[in-house]
């Protein structure tokens, strides 16, 4: 096959440690193509400017270009204008890409004629609890049935993990709304899917991930996850199912428990089961850990569950009233307005 030249985007904040290795592993790929890198670099509190501008002088197939806002999709925009190729990867600054990423990527957009492809976002850790975050990140028990997340058949998905794009589809659905500061990915690959396209999970591209250090970053990251992903939901009506349910029905029933159990004694068997529960389904999730992570995995289960539960239930209904889904829904229709 013929190999078409590959634009690798990445937005970049704060990643002074990781950003030269994370381009280091894009420009070692095993890749026939030509390739270029683009960095959306943010205003940073570190040297990751200075690191950026760096690689950029040590190799002409490395672009910088400003993310004055330092968001995800504003930064991911802007790399994706500045790039010039057809075939656009989405990766982020600490990410480390196995050697044959983008050559399975391009693959598997050929063979399947998708518009996006995407793999496993495999969790690891080193610490005692990044690796039982890792198990919790990985079962179904934490994550439901995402495939990105679990791992599971190729085939086609309501998202992946990061993601390798046609530039064509990015721009027909007019790339990332810079709105949704969290759940962009799955909210742009609705898009891409009810404009005709489609999105394609390839099991065998698989990036590195490293959980967050501690229960306060775990637990502020699916906040931020189940508040925006309630806006999804909102905006994009048909897209919410059972196991995007399950976190605030379960905050709602502990909470019901604990309170009316004050009162009524039978209603503190309600959290009672759910601490039953994750504690059983952390057994198999502790096969090949050290005994030091066993009891932090049900600590890291229910960290996840309640904190994107409390997040899906107290998202505002402001939220991402500046989307471009919103600002559509609430113009009048063409006509109106008197004469």
């Amino acid at each position: 096959m013929s190999w078409p030249p590959v634009s690798v985007v990445m937005p970049v904040l704060n990643e002074e440690r990781h950003l030269a290795a994370a381009v280091e592993h894009v420009l070692a790929q095993e890749y026939p193509g030509e390739l270029e890198v683009v960095l959306g670099v943010g205003p940073s509190s570190d040297r990751t400017r200075e690191v950026a501008d760096g690689l950029a002088a040590a190799d002409p197939r490395v672009k910088v270009v400003d993310n004055p806002t330092g968001r995800t999709p504003a930064g991911l925009n802007a790399a994706i204008g500045a790039s010039t190729h057809d075939v656009v990867a989405r990766i982020d600054g600490h990410a480390m890409m196995p050697s044959d990423y983008l050559r399975v990527a391009v693959e598997t957009l050929e063979e399947t004629g998708a518009d996006n492809v995407g793999g496993i976002m495999a969790a690891e850790g080193t610490t005692p609890w990044e690796r039982a975050v890792a198990a919790a990140m990985t079962s179904k028990v934490g994550v439901g049935n995402a495939r990105f997340h679990t791992g599971g058949e190729g085939g086609p998905a309501d998202t992946v993990y990061l993601g390798v794009f046609r530039r064509s589809a990015l721009e027909r659905v007019g790339g990332y709304d810079e709105a949704f500061l969290r759940a962009q990915d799955w909210e742009m690959n609705h898009r891409i899917r009810t404009t005709g396209g489609t999105v394609w999970f390839q099991p065998r591209m698989r990036v590195s991930y490293r959980p967050r250090r501690n229960v306060r970053l775990l637990a502020k990251q699916y906040f931020h996850y189940g508040r925006w992903r309630r806006v999804v939901a909102r905006q994009h009506k048909g897209t919410i199912n059972l196991r995007y349910l399950a976190p605030p029905v379960a905050v709602a029933g502990i909470v019901l428990g604990l309170v009316g159990g004050v009162f009524l004694w039978p209603l503190l068997l309600v959290p009672a089961a759910y601490l039953a529960l994750i504690t059983a389904a952390s057994v198999p999730l502790a096969r090949g850990l050290p005994a030091s992570s066993w009891p932090l995995i049900p600590v890291a289960l229910a960290t996840m569950h309640m904190s994107w539960g409390v997040g899906f239930i107290t998202s505002p209904p402001g939220l991402g009233a500046d989307s471009r889904t919103a600002r559509t829904s609430s113009e009048p229709a063409s006509g109106s307005g008197g004469a």
